[in-house]
C-alpha cells in the first residue's frame, strides 16, 4: 500500500517538475549579415575617388525605433499602428547597424579617409543621418514589402554650414511574410541606399 502511494505521489510530482524546468522560446538575433563582397565590388576608380575627409555621425532616429526590435504594420488591418515580433530582434538598433555599414562601405571607397570619433581628428566635413522609416510593409498576410527612409545632411565644418542634403528611400519585396523575410529585405535595402548615398557623396564632394 505505501508502495503504492509512493509512486502515485511520484507520479504526480513529474509534470510538476518537467513544468519547472522547461526552457523559454528561443530568441533569433539578426544582423546585415557579412559585407565583404560589398565593400570590394563597385570601387571607384583613383580619379573618382573622393579627396576630402569626412566625420560620419552616429545615425539618429526617432524614439520608436531606437530598440532592437523588428518592426512591422498591417495596411490591410491597422496600418496607424506598428508591431514587433515576440521572438526576434536586431542585435543593435537599426541605427547603430546603419551607421557601421555605411562607414564600413565609405572608407572601403574613399582610401580610409573616413573619421567616426570627432576627438581624434579635425575634418573637412560632417555627415549627418536621420533614419526615419525602418520597417516591414505587410499588403495583405502573405505579401510584404520593407521601406528605409533617411535624410543625408552634409555639413561644412570650418563654417558649419548645411553643403548639401537629400532623402532617400527604398523598397523592397520581403520574400517571406516572416522576421525572416524582414531581415533579408531590409539587409538588401540597407546595401542599396548605402550605395546611393555612396553615388551622391562622389557628386557632392569636391576633390583637392
Amino acid at each position: 500500500m505505501i508502495k503504492a502511494l509512493l509512486l502515485i505521489l511520484i507520479l504526480h510530482l513529474l509534470p510538476g517538475c518537467t513544468v519547472f524546468h522547461k526552457s523559454p522560446s528561443a530568441i533569433s538575433v539578426y544582423d546585415f549579415g557579412l559585407q565583404q563582397s560589398q565593400q570590394t565590388q563597385n570601387k571607384l576608380q583613383p580619379s573618382q575617388q573622393q579627396r576630402k575627409s569626412i566625420l560620419i555621425a552616429n545615425a539618429t532616429t526617432p524614439l520608436w525605433l531606437d530598440n532592437t526590435a523588428i518592426h512591422y504594420r498591417l495596411l490591410y488591418h491597422n496600418p496607424s499602428q506598428s508591431y514587433h515580433y515576440a521572438n526576434s530582434r536586431w542585435i543593435a538598433p537599426p541605427a547603430a547597424l546603419l551607421t557601421q555599414q555605411m562607414r564600413d562601405r565609405i572608407v572601403s571607397k574613399t582610401n580610409g579617409q573616413v573619421i567616426k570619433d570627432s576627438s581624434t581628428a579635425k575634418t573637412d566635413y560632417i555627415l549627418h543621418i536621420e533614419l526615419e522609416e525602418f520597417i516591414q510593409v505587410f499588403d495583405t498576410a502573405k505579401d510584404s514589402h520593407v521601406v528605409i527612409s533617411l535624410r543625408a545632411s552634409l555639413i561644412e565644418r570650418s563654417s558649419r554650414h548645411l553643403f548639401a542634403q537629400k532623402d532617400f528611400n527604398i523598397k523592397e519585396k520581403a520574400p517571406t511574410a516572416d522576421a525572416a523575410g524582414a531581415v533579408s529585405a531590409l539587409g538588401a535595402a540597407s546595401n542599396q541606399v548605402t550605395n546611393e548615398l555612396i553615388g551622391w557623396l562622389a557628386i557632392e564632394l569636391p576633390s583637392y
